[in-house]
């Protein structure tokens, strides 16, 4: 529009204004479909995509949020912090590993545990974080997740246990990690003796030793939709036994189907669920 003078091509007009980019972190890529999803849309949906419904990781601390009763989580064990017995080295010396997976994610280890209020029934709870490590199970995560069954069974609480790990034992502390399967296992067992209620709840990944300990041994087993669940990983098996394996292998939908799993729970869905499976075991 031309200004007072009757210039089309005044001053005005040939100001270049800058254009406006689009600002960092309003978008993120969905890993299953690869569309580009609102960030906010996602996080309203608790980590979900909405085109294909694919279960983004989530942080320990946001499933604590997702799942316990707003300001009741009290975190036991806080102070307990992995060392190096074995000063084990690879491409970097472990103790400097550790720090690094420490302030990168904020946590001291692989597992937080505590407890809270599930729609205002107290259970005793813990949740494993791939991030740290892969969420393998060191002598830490062991020793948090023992503590938290042996508090569960003095004080009679229903057990919750959200894993999140694609490792099994860590390797950087030899069998001090390995031998964190048998005694999880063995707590796991004196609170069935007692009569407790454990619920676990497979996430993607749950994997390697974590799923061939506790992560398998739940009164009722829930599980995240596609989640991937197994030991060895799907690539390993077949290049062990050059067969091809079959389409969803190691799924949750694949196991549910074989009966290793109890049901498929939507994330939205799985505070409710856990709650209706606390009450109809008169827990």
């Amino acid at each position: 529009m031309p200004d007072s003078s009757g210039d089309p091509k005044s001053w005005r007009n040939m100001i270049k204004r800058p254009k406006r980019g689009v600002p960092e972190g309003l978008w993120q890529r969905c890993p299953g479909c690869q569309q580009t999803i609102f960030r906010k849309e996602a996080q309203k949906r608790l980590g979900v995509c909405p085109e294909c419904d694919y279960h983004w990781y989530v942080p320990a601390r946001e499933r604590i949020s997702q799942l316990l009763d707003e300001g009741t989580f009290e975190e036991w064990d806080a102070d307990l912090e992995p060392t190096d017995p074995l000063g084990f080295v690879d491409r970097k010396p472990y103790r400097e590993r550790l720090k690094a997976e420490q302030q990168r994610t904020g946590l001291k280890d692989a597992a937080i545990v505590g407890t809270g209020m599930i729609r205002a029934r107290r259970v005793a709870f813990a949740v494993t974080d791939s991030a740290f490590i892969m969420g393998s199970m060191g002598s830490v995560v062991g020793e948090k997740i023992t503590r938290t069954i042996e508090r569960a069974t003095q004080q009679q609480l229903p057990l919750i246990i959200v894993s999140g790990s694609g490792g099994g034992a860590r390797m950087h502390e030899g069998v001090l990690s390995l031998m964190q399967m048998a005694k999880v296992t063995a707590a796991l067992a004196r609170f069935d003796q007692a009569g407790g209620l454990f619920i676990s709840v497979l996430t993607n990944p749950t994997m390697g030793g974590v799923a061939a300990s506790f992560a398998a041994l739940g009164d009722v087993v829930f599980a995240e939709p596609k989640a991937l669940i197994g030991f060895a990983g799907p690539r390993t098996i077949k290049a062990t036994i050059r067969i091809e394996l079959p389409k969803g292998f190691q799924t949750s939908e694949f196991l549910l189907e074989h009966g290793f799993i109890d049901r498929i729970v939507r994330r939205q869905d799985l505070k409710s669920e856990i709650a209706r499976a606390i009450d109809y075991c008169g827990k």
